[in-house]
């Protein structure tokens, strides 16, 4: 039977966290969320004992499993794995576990009522409680601004790792997603909201993880460009197609 949830967690050489992550997902997961679910890892070529770790606890718990692919990428492995899903609905989160897991029900539950199609964290939003350094929140403040600017949209955070999609939207929608890595979130939302696809925020508590591998302005940058790159393609005009297809989804 094809569980109502999948929370995919794309790793990369995360021998450190992976195995305490799964854990208190697998155990905190079901008090908040009455509905079957699977967590899949996604080890997006990692080249420490990540993958090792991965097997063995996909092995052992019955709910968990692991998908290797050869290509480095959050994107990539998001796409990847989101497009083979047989849950209703598909989900994400970074493996830190950053956000507060009470938060699961209310990102999830808009879509399975069908009020929307997509269902993000929001660090941003009204009631949101933050922690953390304040270089990293001015970047992600000033990165949102630039987005809301340059691509006029109307959510508040792109790129907070708690995500959530119907399967059916996400079929539309995910060829349509170029970027493979860090990117892949804040095109995803542009794409979904020009085609008219209705998006939910949630307000998040959010504690930054000190020891993150994440390098914050190399992942700027690379999204600046990506920026640059999705304003090209939008000028062309391609979303009129899209939106097609994703009304009849929809509808």
């Amino acid at each position: 039977m094809a569980p109502t949830l999948d929370v995919v967690i794309p790793v990369y050489n995360e021998q450190r966290d992976l195995e305490n992550s799964v854990r208190r997902l697998r155990a905190e997961l079901p008090m908040t969320f009455p509905h079957p679910f699977r967590i899949t890892i996604a080890d997006n070529a990692s080249t420490d004992e990540t993958t090792g770790i991965a097997d063995r606890l996909a092995a052992e718990l019955p709910d968990v499993r692991c998908v290797r692919l050869e290509r480095k990428g959050r994107g990539g492995a998001l796409s990847t794995v989101w497009g083979a899903s047989d849950a209703h609905v598909l989900a994400y989160m970074d493996v830190d576990l950053s956000t507060d897991l009470r938060a699961v029900q209310p990102l999830v539950a808009p879509l399975l009522s069908g009020h929307s199609d997509l269902s993000i964290g929001s660090r941003l939003a009204v009631g949101a409680r933050v922690t953390r350094g304040m270089k990293r929140e001015v970047i992600s403040r000033c990165y949102n601004v630039l987005v809301r600017g340059s691509l006029n949209v109307r959510f508040t955070d792109a790129q907070c790792g708690f995500k959530a999609i119907r399967a059916d939207v996400a079929r539309g929608l995910l060829p349509h997603v170029r970027d493979t890595n860090w990117f892949f979130d804040t095109e995803l939302l542009v794409l979904a909201e020009r085609a008219g696809l209705r998006i939910h925020e949630v307000p998040v508590d959010w504690v930054d993880d000190p020891n993150s591998s994440v390098d914050i302005v190399a992942t700027a940058m690379e999204d600046l460009r990506g920026i640059a790159r999705l304003r090209k393609t939008l000028r062309r005009g391609p979303v009129v197609e899209l939106r097609g297809q994703l009304g009849r989804i929809a509808a």
